[in-house]
């Protein structure tokens, strides 16, 4: 049963990367378009402020389960330290990128940038963990 979970869990935390892929990309377009001058495109600002706090915990959830999983498996939760540091730093990110854009007041906030670069951080992240995640399994 364990090892279906621990497939179920990286499949789950690959969704949720694919989302924050469409989230990043959808933050990317807002951003050229504020930069050039450009109307914002509102349905691209909607779905990014509508869809983050939702990934938000989606991810964080992800976390949780691995933790649990873990827990469960092994009867510790640092059996995998640094696929355990890492994904405690990406839920750490999330939620620092969610109350970093709750910051974000008016075109030329300084936590733009911030929020940008905490995101970058995310994707980069996620992207370390998978192939940590995979090599876990295999």
């Amino acid at each position: 049963m364990i090892v279906y979970l621990k497939l179920l869990h990286g499949l789950y935390n690959i969704l949720i990367f694919l989302f924050f892929l469409y989230q990043g990309w959808l933050g990317f377009i807002i951003r050229r378009r504020r930069r050039k001058d450009m109307p914002p495109d509102f349905t691209s600002v909607k779905r990014h402020r509508k869809s983050g706090p939702l990934l938000v915990v989606l991810g964080c959830l992800g976390y949780l389960a691995g933790l649990v999983l873990v827990l469960a498996d092994s009867g510790h939760i640092v059996k995998y330290p640094l696929h355990f540091t890492g994904g405690s730093l990406l839920a750490i990110l999330l939620v620092g990128t969610h109350f970093t854009s709750r910051k974000i007041k008016g075109p030329d906030s300084p936590f733009r940038n911030s929020h940008a670069i905490i995101g970058v951080m995310i994707l980069s992240l996620s992207l370390s963990q998978i192939f940590l995640g995979v090599r876990i399994l295999f």
